[in-house]
Order: structure tokens, then sequence, then C-alpha cells
């Protein structure tokens, strides 16, 4: 299991005291300092079942500066979402944890975070 995520989070922090409580063997991805590419975030979207404006944090700054509020939310405009958050990765929700199983989620609720050791201990849904 990998988890992306800021430290100075509390929704990441949180989530790592979790898995750590439950001794889950994960991989850290400090996204700000190793942002996810253009294609990696295609992955993660296919896993999480989302679209990039779904994972987008439309109230940082960089989102305003952007005029991200306003931008189409289709498949034609999916490519241009995409670059953005691989330009700028704070705009992307965190933490995203991604399973051994092929799966995704975002992990802001301890709920989300026991869902995906459950996935990766093969216990979950897929």
């Amino acid at each position: 299991m990998e988890i992306w995520l800021n430290p100075e989070c509390s929704k990441c922090r949180s989530a790592v005291q979790i898995l750590d409580a439950e001794g889950a063997q994960y991989t850290v991805r400090r996204y700000l300092e190793d942002p996810p590419t253009a294609p990696e975030l295609r992955d993660v979207l296919a896993r999480l079942g989302l679209e990039p404006w779904d994972i987008t944090r439309l109230q940082e700054a960089e989102a305003a500066e952007l005029g991200l509020g306003e931008w189409e939310r289709t498949g034609a405009a999916r490519e241009r979402w995409i670059a953005a958050l691989a330009a700028h990765p704070r705009l992307i929700q965190r933490p995203i944890i991604t399973a051994d199983d092929g799966s995704a989620l975002v992990g802001r609720s301890e709920e989300a975070v026991r869902e995906a050791m459950a996935r990766e201990d093969g216990a979950g849904p897929a």
C-alpha cells in the first residue's frame, strides 16, 4: 500500500497514525516533493473511479489563480485538469491511499483509512 501525503496536513497525519497503530505495511509518497506524473494521475483516477476535478482542492490559492472553478468538467477537458494537477500537486486532494489489489481511495476519514487496510488484507471490497 502507498499513501500520498503532505506531512503538514492533519488528515494525512491522522491517516498515518491509524496505519501505524494497526501495524500496516505502507510506503509514503510526499507528493509535493515527488509530484505524480500525468500517467500516474490517470492510473490513480482510474483506480479511484473519479475524475480529476473530483480530487482537486478548489479552495487553494493556486486553483483561483488558474481559474479552475470556471473550467469545464467534461471528457474533453479531462487532460487539461490532469495537466494542472501534475503541474500544481498542492491541488490534489489528500491523502490518497493505493492498495496492492488495484484499488485506491481518498483517506480523509478514519473509516476510509480502515477500508484501505481491509482491502490490503483482502477482507474488503475491491
